[in-house]
Protein backbone atom coordinates (compact mmCIF):
# COMPACT_ATOMS: atom_id res chain seq x y z
CA UNK A 1 0.00 0.00 0.00
CA UNK A 2 0.94 3.68 -1.04
CA UNK A 3 0.98 6.25 1.83
CA UNK A 4 1.71 9.22 0.13
CA UNK A 5 -0.50 8.71 -3.20
CA UNK A 6 -3.67 8.92 -1.54
CA UNK A 7 -4.40 12.73 0.04
CA UNK A 8 -6.67 10.80 2.51
CA UNK A 9 -3.58 8.40 3.86
CA UNK A 10 -1.11 11.08 3.99
CA UNK A 11 -2.84 13.08 6.11
CA UNK A 12 -3.25 10.22 8.09
CA UNK A 13 0.20 9.22 7.98
CA UNK A 14 1.27 12.79 8.95
CA UNK A 15 -1.09 12.76 12.00
CA UNK A 16 0.84 9.12 13.03
CA UNK A 17 4.37 10.76 12.60
CA UNK A 18 3.10 13.91 14.33
CA UNK A 19 1.13 11.92 16.99
CA UNK A 20 4.09 9.36 17.94
CA UNK A 21 6.48 12.34 18.04
CA UNK A 22 4.91 14.51 20.12
CA UNK A 23 2.96 11.67 22.46
CA UNK A 24 5.18 8.85 22.38
CA UNK A 25 9.16 9.26 21.99
CA UNK A 26 9.62 13.30 22.92
CA UNK A 27 7.78 12.23 26.36
CA UNK A 28 10.02 9.42 27.22
CA UNK A 29 13.11 11.71 26.86
CA UNK A 30 11.40 14.19 28.50
CA UNK A 31 10.14 11.83 31.62
CA UNK A 32 13.66 9.23 32.17
CA UNK A 33 16.38 11.10 30.08
CA UNK A 34 16.02 14.53 31.26
CA UNK A 35 18.97 15.18 34.62
CA UNK A 36 17.38 17.17 36.97
CA UNK A 37 20.42 16.62 38.99
CA UNK A 38 23.15 17.83 37.33
CA UNK A 39 21.68 19.12 34.15
CA UNK A 40 21.92 17.62 30.44
CA UNK A 41 20.34 14.31 29.08
CA UNK A 42 21.37 10.64 30.36
CA UNK A 43 20.79 8.28 27.10
CA UNK A 44 21.55 4.70 28.21
CA UNK A 45 18.30 3.90 29.50
CA UNK A 46 16.39 0.11 29.37
CA UNK A 47 13.26 -0.74 28.02
CA UNK A 48 11.15 1.23 30.57
CA UNK A 49 13.25 4.22 31.01
CA UNK A 50 15.40 2.61 34.16
CA UNK A 51 18.84 3.70 33.62
CA UNK A 52 21.83 1.32 32.84
CA UNK A 53 24.90 3.59 33.03
CA UNK A 54 24.73 7.13 34.00
CA UNK A 55 27.50 8.11 31.96
CA UNK A 56 26.59 11.04 29.59
CA UNK A 57 27.54 11.08 25.24
CA UNK A 58 28.09 14.79 24.80
CA UNK A 59 27.00 14.34 21.07
CA UNK A 60 23.61 14.23 22.61
CA UNK A 61 23.72 17.14 24.75
CA UNK A 62 24.17 18.65 21.10
CA UNK A 63 21.97 16.56 19.45
CA UNK A 64 18.72 16.37 22.31
CA UNK A 65 19.75 19.98 22.39
CA UNK A 66 19.00 20.98 18.65
CA UNK A 67 15.98 18.73 18.56
CA UNK A 68 14.48 19.87 21.70
CA UNK A 69 14.98 24.00 20.36
CA UNK A 70 14.02 22.58 16.87
CA UNK A 71 10.58 21.47 17.97
CA UNK A 72 10.00 24.91 20.36
CA UNK A 73 10.79 26.29 17.28
CA UNK A 74 8.92 25.15 14.21
CA UNK A 75 6.04 22.32 16.28
CA UNK A 76 5.03 24.40 19.38
CA UNK A 77 6.57 26.60 21.96
CA UNK A 78 5.98 24.03 24.29
CA UNK A 79 8.13 25.59 27.03
CA UNK A 80 9.56 21.98 28.49
CA UNK A 81 11.34 21.36 25.65
CA UNK A 82 12.63 25.42 25.96
CA UNK A 83 13.59 24.40 29.06
CA UNK A 84 15.18 20.87 28.20
CA UNK A 85 16.68 22.15 25.26
CA UNK A 86 18.30 24.82 28.15
CA UNK A 87 19.72 21.89 30.23
CA UNK A 88 21.13 20.06 27.31
CA UNK A 89 23.03 23.35 26.05
CA UNK A 90 24.18 24.13 29.83
CA UNK A 91 25.21 21.42 30.52
CA UNK A 92 27.30 20.93 27.09
CA UNK A 93 28.82 24.33 27.93
CA UNK A 94 30.07 23.58 31.38
CA UNK A 95 31.53 20.41 30.77
CA UNK A 96 31.37 19.42 27.28
CA UNK A 97 35.01 21.77 26.68
CA UNK A 98 38.64 21.04 26.32
CA UNK A 99 41.13 23.65 27.34
CA UNK A 100 41.61 23.77 23.19
CA UNK A 101 38.03 24.22 22.65
CA UNK A 102 37.77 20.74 20.94
CA UNK A 103 34.82 18.79 22.64
CA UNK A 104 34.74 15.69 24.75
CA UNK A 105 32.69 12.18 23.55
CA UNK A 106 32.22 11.23 26.86
CA UNK A 107 31.82 12.44 30.30
CA UNK A 108 30.65 11.03 33.75
CA UNK A 109 27.06 12.40 35.16
CA UNK A 110 28.63 15.26 37.13
CA UNK A 111 30.50 15.86 33.93
CA UNK A 112 34.07 14.86 34.78
CA UNK A 113 35.93 14.06 31.28
CA UNK A 114 36.27 10.41 30.34
CA UNK A 115 36.58 10.75 26.67
CA UNK A 116 38.29 12.35 23.72
CA UNK A 117 37.63 10.58 20.15
CA UNK A 118 39.55 12.23 17.33
CA UNK A 119 36.67 13.05 15.18
CA UNK A 120 34.29 16.67 15.90
CA UNK A 121 31.34 15.37 15.33
CA UNK A 122 30.44 16.74 19.06
CA UNK A 123 31.20 20.10 17.91
CA UNK A 124 28.85 19.72 14.92
CA UNK A 125 26.47 18.57 16.93
CA UNK A 126 26.67 21.50 19.34
CA UNK A 127 26.68 24.03 16.48
CA UNK A 128 23.11 23.24 15.77
CA UNK A 129 22.06 22.69 19.34
CA UNK A 130 23.56 26.93 19.94
CA UNK A 131 21.95 27.96 16.85
CA UNK A 132 18.26 26.47 17.00
CA UNK A 133 18.92 27.68 20.67
CA UNK A 134 19.40 31.59 19.73
CA UNK A 135 16.94 31.44 17.23
CA UNK A 136 14.62 29.93 19.84
CA UNK A 137 16.00 32.23 23.00
CA UNK A 138 16.83 35.36 21.18
CA UNK A 139 20.00 35.45 22.97
CA UNK A 140 23.06 36.74 20.27
CA UNK A 141 25.34 34.61 22.75
CA UNK A 142 23.79 30.94 21.57
CA UNK A 143 24.82 32.41 17.79
CA UNK A 144 28.39 33.00 18.42
CA UNK A 145 28.88 29.81 20.34
CA UNK A 146 27.43 27.97 16.91
CA UNK A 147 29.72 30.21 15.22
CA UNK A 148 32.48 28.80 16.91
CA UNK A 149 31.94 25.44 17.03
CA UNK A 150 31.68 25.05 13.15
CA UNK A 151 34.47 26.86 12.77
CA UNK A 152 36.34 24.06 15.19
CA UNK A 153 34.36 21.70 13.29
CA UNK A 154 35.39 22.59 9.94
CA UNK A 155 39.16 23.48 10.88
CA UNK A 156 39.69 19.56 12.39
CA UNK A 157 37.73 17.98 9.77
CA UNK A 158 39.35 19.38 6.92
CA UNK A 159 42.52 21.68 7.70
CA UNK A 160 45.23 18.83 6.87
CA UNK A 161 47.15 17.76 10.17
CA UNK A 162 44.23 18.61 12.18
CA UNK A 163 42.64 15.42 12.82
CA UNK A 164 44.82 12.29 13.54
CA UNK A 165 44.06 9.68 10.63
CA UNK A 166 42.27 6.60 11.61
CA UNK A 167 45.02 4.13 10.09
CA UNK A 168 48.43 5.36 9.20
CA UNK A 169 48.01 8.02 6.26
CA UNK A 170 51.64 7.02 4.93
CA UNK A 171 50.91 2.83 4.16
CA UNK A 172 47.52 3.92 3.61
CA UNK A 173 45.71 6.94 3.03
CA UNK A 174 42.43 7.33 2.74
CA UNK A 175 39.25 9.93 3.70
CA UNK A 176 35.55 9.00 4.74
CA UNK A 177 32.44 10.35 3.37
CA UNK A 178 30.94 11.04 6.67
CA UNK A 179 32.71 14.33 7.68
CA UNK A 180 31.43 15.75 4.68
CA UNK A 181 28.15 14.76 4.88
CA UNK A 182 27.57 16.42 8.59
CA UNK A 183 28.95 19.32 7.06
CA UNK A 184 26.26 20.05 4.80
CA UNK A 185 23.27 19.27 7.55
CA UNK A 186 25.79 21.65 10.07
CA UNK A 187 25.69 24.29 7.21
CA UNK A 188 21.73 23.95 6.36
CA UNK A 189 20.71 24.23 9.92
CA UNK A 190 22.73 27.03 10.64
CA UNK A 191 21.17 28.97 7.59
CA UNK A 192 18.46 28.35 8.76
CA UNK A 193 18.43 29.99 12.12
CA UNK A 194 21.40 32.05 11.90
CA UNK A 195 20.67 33.45 8.18
CA UNK A 196 23.76 34.20 5.64
CA UNK A 197 26.39 33.94 7.92
CA UNK A 198 30.02 33.22 6.48
CA UNK A 199 32.54 30.96 7.92
CA UNK A 200 36.50 31.09 7.02
CA UNK A 201 35.59 32.92 3.58
CA UNK A 202 32.40 31.02 2.73
CA UNK A 203 28.94 31.37 3.53
CA UNK A 204 26.93 28.51 4.32
CA UNK A 205 25.18 27.62 0.99
CA UNK A 206 28.75 27.43 -0.27
CA UNK A 207 29.78 25.11 2.41
CA UNK A 208 27.19 22.96 1.70
CA UNK A 209 28.25 23.58 -2.63
CA UNK A 210 31.89 22.93 -1.54
CA UNK A 211 30.85 19.41 0.37
CA UNK A 212 28.11 18.38 -1.97
CA UNK A 213 30.77 18.57 -5.33
CA UNK A 214 33.52 16.67 -3.59
CA UNK A 215 30.51 14.05 -2.51
CA UNK A 216 30.20 13.72 -5.73
CA UNK A 217 33.65 14.04 -7.29
CA UNK A 218 35.30 11.38 -5.13
CA UNK A 219 32.81 8.95 -3.02
CA UNK A 220 29.98 8.55 -5.90
CA UNK A 221 31.16 6.08 -8.31
CA UNK A 222 28.91 5.78 -11.48
CA UNK A 223 30.11 3.16 -13.00
CA UNK A 224 29.80 0.90 -9.86
CA UNK A 225 26.60 2.52 -8.98
CA UNK A 226 27.40 3.26 -5.20
CA UNK A 227 28.45 5.87 -2.69
CA UNK A 228 31.38 5.06 -0.96
CA UNK A 229 32.28 5.48 2.67
CA UNK A 230 36.20 5.25 2.27
CA UNK A 231 38.38 6.18 -0.63
CA UNK A 232 41.89 7.37 -1.09
CA UNK A 233 42.52 10.47 -1.53
CA UNK A 234 42.12 11.05 -4.78
CA UNK A 235 38.93 9.24 -4.67
CA UNK A 236 39.82 5.46 -5.88
CA UNK A 237 39.09 2.04 -4.36
CA UNK A 238 40.78 0.97 -1.08
CA UNK A 239 40.60 -2.97 -2.13
CA UNK A 240 40.30 -3.72 1.38
CA UNK A 241 37.27 -4.90 3.86
CA UNK A 242 37.21 -1.57 5.17
CA UNK A 243 37.61 0.12 2.16
CA UNK A 244 34.84 -1.76 0.62
CA UNK A 245 32.64 -1.70 3.13
CA UNK A 246 29.08 0.15 2.55
CA UNK A 247 26.41 1.43 4.82
CA UNK A 248 23.45 2.01 2.98
CA UNK A 249 21.73 3.63 5.84
CA UNK A 250 24.52 5.86 5.81
CA UNK A 251 24.63 6.81 1.91
CA UNK A 252 20.39 7.13 1.93
CA UNK A 253 21.15 9.78 4.92
CA UNK A 254 23.31 11.40 3.02
CA UNK A 255 21.01 11.32 -0.24
CA UNK A 256 18.64 12.97 1.37
CA UNK A 257 20.47 16.30 2.84
CA UNK A 258 21.34 16.80 -1.03
CA UNK A 259 17.56 16.16 -2.00
CA UNK A 260 16.36 18.84 1.06
CA UNK A 261 19.37 21.47 -0.58
CA UNK A 262 18.02 20.65 -4.36
CA UNK A 263 14.59 21.10 -3.46
CA UNK A 264 15.51 24.21 -1.27
CA UNK A 265 16.99 26.12 -4.16
CA UNK A 266 15.73 24.02 -7.24
CA UNK A 267 18.96 22.86 -8.22
CA UNK A 268 18.44 19.70 -10.61
CA UNK A 269 21.50 18.38 -10.39
CA UNK A 270 21.76 17.81 -6.67
CA UNK A 271 18.06 16.36 -7.17
CA UNK A 272 19.60 14.00 -9.86
CA UNK A 273 22.54 13.02 -7.19
CA UNK A 274 20.17 12.46 -4.60
CA UNK A 275 18.10 10.55 -6.73
CA UNK A 276 20.93 7.56 -8.11
CA UNK A 277 22.38 7.95 -4.45
CA UNK A 278 19.39 6.75 -3.16
CA UNK A 279 18.58 4.37 -5.93
CA UNK A 280 21.81 2.78 -5.88
CA UNK A 281 22.05 2.60 -2.00
CA UNK A 282 18.45 0.95 -1.25
CA UNK A 283 19.26 -1.28 -4.13
CA UNK A 284 22.36 -2.50 -2.40
CA UNK A 285 20.94 -1.92 1.54
CA UNK A 286 17.17 -3.37 1.63
CA UNK A 287 16.63 -7.00 2.58
CA UNK A 288 14.59 -8.72 -0.34
CA UNK A 289 14.05 -11.24 1.77
CA UNK A 290 12.95 -10.25 5.27
CA UNK A 291 12.39 -7.02 4.98
CA UNK A 292 14.23 -4.05 6.24
CA UNK A 293 17.58 -1.94 5.52
CA UNK A 294 20.54 -4.59 6.35
CA UNK A 295 23.61 -2.32 8.22
CA UNK A 296 26.62 -3.40 6.03
CA UNK A 297 27.44 -4.64 2.44
CA UNK A 298 30.62 -5.11 0.84
CA UNK A 299 31.59 -3.53 -2.46
CA UNK A 300 31.94 -6.73 -4.07
CA UNK A 301 29.16 -8.51 -1.91
CA UNK A 302 32.04 -10.25 -0.44
CA UNK A 303 31.63 -11.45 3.24
CA UNK A 304 31.13 -8.48 5.41
CA UNK A 305 33.79 -8.98 8.31
CA UNK A 306 31.91 -7.22 11.00
CA UNK A 307 29.74 -9.26 13.23
CA UNK A 308 26.76 -6.95 12.70
CA UNK A 309 26.52 -6.41 9.31
CA UNK A 310 22.89 -8.12 8.57
CA UNK A 311 20.95 -6.41 11.94
CA UNK A 312 18.49 -4.00 11.22
CA UNK A 313 19.13 -0.47 13.23
CA UNK A 314 16.89 2.09 13.98
CA UNK A 315 18.28 4.92 12.52
CA UNK A 316 18.94 3.87 8.89
CA UNK A 317 15.14 2.82 8.85
CA UNK A 318 14.79 6.63 9.74
CA UNK A 319 16.63 8.16 6.76
CA UNK A 320 14.97 6.08 4.52
CA UNK A 321 11.86 7.19 6.09
CA UNK A 322 12.88 10.34 5.15
CA UNK A 323 15.13 10.43 2.09
CA UNK A 324 11.76 7.94 0.35
CA UNK A 325 9.29 10.39 1.13
CA UNK A 326 11.03 13.35 -0.20
CA UNK A 327 12.32 11.80 -3.30
CA UNK A 328 8.44 11.02 -3.78
CA UNK A 329 7.76 14.78 -2.71
CA UNK A 330 10.03 15.85 -5.64
CA UNK A 331 9.40 14.06 -8.42
CA UNK A 332 5.93 12.33 -7.99
CA UNK A 333 7.19 9.34 -8.97
CA UNK A 334 5.28 5.86 -8.05
CA UNK A 335 8.66 3.75 -7.22
CA UNK A 336 9.30 6.17 -4.21
CA UNK A 337 6.03 5.93 -2.61
CA UNK A 338 6.32 2.03 -3.06
CA UNK A 339 9.98 2.61 -1.23
CA UNK A 340 8.41 4.65 1.31
CA UNK A 341 5.45 2.14 2.56
CA UNK A 342 8.32 -0.69 2.33
CA UNK A 343 10.60 1.14 4.93
CA UNK A 344 7.39 2.47 7.02
CA UNK A 345 5.42 -0.74 7.29
CA UNK A 346 8.66 -2.56 7.86
CA UNK A 347 10.09 0.31 10.78
CA UNK A 348 6.18 0.37 12.61
CA UNK A 349 5.93 -3.00 12.42
CA UNK A 350 9.32 -3.90 14.18
CA UNK A 351 10.64 -0.94 16.44
CA UNK A 352 7.90 0.49 18.46
CA UNK A 353 7.57 -0.60 21.91
CA UNK A 354 3.74 -1.07 23.12
CA UNK A 355 4.71 -1.12 26.46
CA UNK A 356 6.62 1.02 27.72
CA UNK A 357 6.58 3.32 24.45
CA UNK A 358 9.91 4.96 21.96
CA UNK A 359 11.28 2.24 20.17
CA UNK A 360 13.93 -0.66 20.50
CA UNK A 361 17.15 0.18 18.50
CA UNK A 362 18.66 -3.18 17.31
CA UNK A 363 17.39 -5.88 15.81
CA UNK A 364 18.21 -9.31 14.59
CA UNK A 365 17.67 -9.84 10.69
CA UNK A 366 14.14 -11.57 11.36
CA UNK A 367 13.25 -7.97 13.19
CA UNK A 368 13.46 -9.67 16.49
CA UNK A 369 15.13 -7.67 19.30
CA UNK A 370 18.62 -8.33 20.30
CA UNK A 371 18.15 -6.42 23.65
CA UNK A 372 15.50 -4.24 24.81
CA UNK A 373 17.42 -1.16 26.14
CA UNK A 374 15.85 2.33 24.54
CA UNK A 375 19.26 4.09 24.08
CA UNK A 376 22.59 4.34 24.62
CA UNK A 377 25.88 6.97 23.80
CA UNK A 378 24.58 6.85 20.40
CA UNK A 379 20.85 6.42 20.39
CA UNK A 380 18.57 9.23 22.46
CA UNK A 381 16.10 11.93 20.85
CA UNK A 382 17.90 12.43 17.12
CA UNK A 383 17.45 10.04 14.50
CA UNK A 384 13.75 8.74 15.02
CA UNK A 385 12.34 12.25 16.36
CA UNK A 386 14.15 14.07 13.41
CA UNK A 387 12.44 11.69 10.83
CA UNK A 388 9.06 11.97 12.60
CA UNK A 389 9.65 15.59 12.37
CA UNK A 390 10.48 16.22 8.69
CA UNK A 391 8.26 13.81 7.22
CA UNK A 392 5.26 15.13 8.83
CA UNK A 393 6.47 18.75 7.77
CA UNK A 394 6.56 17.52 4.59
CA UNK A 395 3.60 16.04 4.58
CA UNK A 396 1.93 18.98 5.86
Amino acid sequence: MSYLTDPISRADLRMLYRRTLLEDIMPFWLRHGIDRDHDGILTALDRDGGMIDSDKSIWFQGRAGWMFATLFNTVEKNPEYLKAAGSCIDFLDKHGYATDGKLFFTVTREGRPLRMRRYVYSEAFASIAHAAYAKATGDQRYREAALRDYTTYLKHSFEPGMMTPKVSAETRPMIGLAPLMIGIVTAQELRVNLGHVELIGRSMTEWVDRFIFDIERLFWKPDLNVLMETVAPDGSIINHSDGRLLNPGHAIECAWFILHEGRLRGEKSYIQLGLKILDAMWARGWDAVRGGLLYFRDLHDKPVLEYWQDMKFWWPHCEGIIATALAYEITHEEKYAEMHAAVHDWSFQHFPDPEHGEWFGWLHRDGSPSQMAKGSLFKGPFHLPRALWYAAGLLG
